[in-house]
């Protein structure tokens, strides 16, 4: 089965987050099945959806682990000229919600494993599947608790998100964070005597980009990155019943995207007395005046060295002559931190038509991440 038909598979399958990705794994270890190469699959607690790991080659060595994750962002709201749940292959692309990110990368990592079974490796190549990537990387954890009890961890791992080919050693951590701010309710007519939630609101959104501000003017850099400091942005705001009602409640869900030389709890600790600093002066009137700021989720960020064996060795698979950072999270830094395998990230295509309606990879790039990961296969062969 070539890398075509695989993606064309995995397109079919509507893995958006908030749904069941079962049906994809049950199908792709249906396919690893086929040709011997067993797996394990790390199910979530209602059933519908699982990780999976799978081994080719010979037990109780290291290996290349590939990593990718099945779950794709909502199609809903967007305008697309294509079937987003199938394959279309158009003027050099192939079109499909998860094209770039990232089902292109896991479709040549199951060919790997398939073209690696018929091999005699001498070292073994593992795959990791996800889910719930999309919403804070969250469905490989239970994957990484198991990793964590195993007698041998992987020596190297490549996670295939979208980086155009090349050989990429950080992003930036997330913490995703949430500001429930509370006021007093009152008739619309007398809103100078209530307390309006969502105006507190507004007000901790301004010290959210006086803080930005500062950082970027005085935080640290790193020009690798597009945006060269840590970012601080609020990107959701609820609150309100309808006019004539002063809102008692609003509620900010912000997230901190930070260099790895930034502390965020430092900036956590900012804002929290920021926000201290606009409800004092209130609670003389209203006394249940409240910002309230509380951690939601994080992944930490990535920083391999440029100089790690394992940035060395991938370049020598793609022929790279440098590194990139990127500026989307990924699982590389919980295998990094938690499990300490050296992490790069390498995939085909551009997170630049992520999540756009018309999502797509060129089918040159799947053709050099064929390339690439049929050089590995080789280097397994080999013993490296």
């Amino acid at each position: 089965m070539d890398t075509r038909e695989i993606l064309a598979r995995l397109l079919a399958f509507d893995t958006v987050s908030s749904r069941p990705n079962m049906a994809l794994i049950r199908d792709v270890q249906g396919l690893l099945d086929a040709v011997g190469i067993a797996s394990v699959l790390v199910p979530d607690a209602g059933g519908g959806k699982a990780n999976l790991y799978a081994t080719v080659g010979p037990a109780g060595m290291g290996g290349v682990m590939l990593s990718g994750h099945t779950d794709v962002v909502p199609v809903e709201g967007q305008d697309w000229t294509k079937p987003p749940f199938a394959l279309t292959e158009e003027a050099g692309r192939y079109y499909g919600r998860g094209a770039a990110d990232m089902k292109g990368f896991v479709a040549c990592a199951i060919a790997a494993m398939l073209y690696a079974a018929r091999r005699p490796l001498k070292v073994p190549l593992h795959l990791a599947l996800s889910y719930d990537e999309e919403i804070g990387c969250m469905g490989v954890r239970s994957l990484i608790d198991m990793l964590e009890g195993a007698p041998v961890r992987p020596r190297f791992c490549i996670v295939g998100e979208p980086t155009g080919m090349q050989v990429a050693t950080g992003h930036k951590g997330k913490i995703a964070l949430r500001a429930t701010c509370t006021g007093r309710e009152g008739h619309s007519a007398l809103a100078p005597l209530a307390l309006n939630a969502l105006h507190l609101a507004a007000d901790f959104i301004g010290a959210i980009r006086a803080l930005q501000a500062e950082v970027a003017a005085t935080g640290p850099k790193d020009g690798d990155y597009d945006v060269p400091y840590t970012t601080i942005h609020a990107g959701k705001m609820q609150g309100g019943v309808q006019v004539n009602i002063v809102p008692n409640t609003a509620v900010i869900d912000f997230e901190i995207r930070s260099l790895a030389e930034d502390d965020p709890e430092v900036l956590i600790a900012s804002l929290r007395a920021r926000a201290e600093a606009i409800v004092a002066p209130l609670r003389a009137t209203f006394p249940d005046a409240a910002i309230r700021v509380e951690r939601l989720w994080d992944y930490p960020g990535l920083g391999t060295p440029t100089e790690a064996a394992v940035v060395n060795f991938v370049k020598g698979l793609t022929g790279a002559n440098g590194t990139i950072k990127v500026a989307f999270g990924t699982e590389g830094g919980l295998f990094d931190r938690r499990l300490g395998i050296p992490t790069v990230i390498c995939g085909p295509g551009s997170m630049a038509q992520g999540h756009k309606p018309d999502e797509f990879v060129t089918v040159e790039q799947m053709a050099r991440c064929e390339a690439m990961l049929a050089a590995l296969v080789g280097q397994l062969e080999a013993g490296f």
